[in-house]
This record gives structure tokens, sequence and C-alpha cells, in this order.
């Protein structure tokens, strides 16, 4: 670590991978006020909300299917934090398909110093059928095609007037 990075307060164990990094990062995000904590860092609560859009709309791809929701989240590990104008990146590599499910991990990093914030584990999102029940989705090999996108929009359902 340079001694830059060590004024700056960065802990050398908070350095995302560079090379063959374990996780795509597709989302990028700008840190704005209203992102903040009173402390004037990121809420872990708005960077947990994004991670879980992300891994469900990964999840989505990934099963073929809308219906798909999150079940489990390992341990959440904040490594550092990020302030207002910070701009960040998540990452998701899907690990494992059970029958009715896949399994990620997932990272967050500052996208200029690639000094990672976040890390999960594990995050796994079960595949519904049109009932709501988790179902075969038939899976068991990653794809970065667009093959599986669903084609067709779930219904709108719409609150009774």
């Amino acid at each position: 670590m340079d001694p830059n990075q060590a004024a700056a307060g960065h802990a050398p164990d908070t350095e995302a991978p560079q090379d063959n990094d374990i996780v795509t990062f597709h989302t990028r995000k700008w840190v704005k006020p209203e992102d903040l904590n009173p402390n004037g860092t990121l809420f872990g609560g708005s960077l947990l909300r994004w991670i879980d859009e992300e891994a469900a709309v990964y999840a989505i791809v990934q099963l073929g299917n809308q219906r798909a929701v999150t079940k489990y989240m390992s341990e959440i590990n904040f490594v550092s934090s990020a302030r207002q104008g910070d701009l960040i990146e998540m990452g998701l590599r899907a690990t494992h398909f059970g029958r009715t499910s896949i399994t990620m991990t997932a990272q967050v990093r500052n996208m200029i110093t690639r000094h990672l914030i976040l890390t999960i584990e594990k995050i796994v999102f079960v595949n519904l059928d049109q009932d709501g029940v988790p179902a075969p989705h038939g899976f068991t090999e990653i794809t970065y095609e667009r093959d599986r996108v669903p084609t067709t929009a779930l219904p709108v359902v719409r609150p009774n007037q």
C-alpha cells in the first residue's frame, strides 16, 4: 500500500482483487446526500437494498423467471465506508444452482480506488411458480447470454379502489 493510501485511512485488506475478479461488476451508483446516515457515510440499509435489487435482477436472468425471491443472506461484512460523491460498483457471481434456487456471492467496491466496501459470501434466491411455490428451474450452469431473460411481463396487480 502506498503512503497516501495509509494517510487516507485505507487499511491494506480493503483492496478488492484486481486480477481475475471473482465477481463481475455491472451496476454503478453515485452516493448522494439522501443515501447517507447521520455520520455522513453511506447508510448500510440503502446499500443492502441496492444489492438485493441487483441480486434479484441477476437471479431473474439466470433462472429465466421474474418470480424469484430472496431467501437468505449470509453475514454481511462492511469492510469500509463510502461518502457523498463516491462512485461505487456492485458485483455478483453465481456460485451454485440448487433444484429450486441459485446461490451467489456479492462485492461492493469504490469504482475509482477499487477498495472493498462490502462483501456477502452467500445470497440465495428461490425460483417460484405462478402460485408462489418453490419450483424447479432446470438449470445447472451459469449463463452470460441474455437467452434466459423472461420475454413476458408479470401481470400488474392493482389494489381495489
